[in-house]
């Protein structure tokens, strides 16, 4: 059975819970990523979207492009989710709103041909210019 995990957003007014190994973790370079946050890369893990469900509150969605739609608290902004129907079974967390991040080690660098060329990247991960979904 995999271990539970939990976050949620920086006012506590969202909450979420997901049973699913901390796999498929990754630092993304895309500029959404970088506007939607207002930081320079988002961690993100994906796990499968029937592991997830919201236990307190209700996000606020936001289509960021034609197959994206991301999740944010309304009332503090934390960006908590990202759906994607490239790969609809599943569901992208950020890393920063678990309860325990420090478990999330990354695994690869995404989207690094948009980086930021001045941020100097962690060499032992692999990067790929976009990403690939597994």
């Amino acid at each position: 059975m995999a271990d539970t995990h939990t976050g949620g957003c920086h006012c506590g007014r969202l909450r979420y819970t997901f049973a699913a190994p901390l796999r498929d973790i990754a630092h993304c370079h895309c500029s959404i990523c970088r506007r939607t946050s207002g930081g320079i890369v988002t961690t993100w893990l994906t796990v499968p979207a029937q592991s997830f469900r919201w236990s307190s509150g209700e996000p606020v969605a936001y289509a960021s492009s034609p197959s994206c739609t991301r999740y944010f608290c309304g009332h503090c902004g934390c960006h908590l989710t990202l759906f994607t129907t490239l790969s609809p079974d599943s569901l992208d967390i950020t890393v920063a709103s678990l309860d325990h991040p420090e478990r999330a080690p990354a695994q690869r660098h995404i989207w690094v041909k948009n980086r930021l060329p001045w941020l100097q990247l962690d060499p032992q991960l692999p990067q790929e210019d976009e990403e690939s979904i597994p």
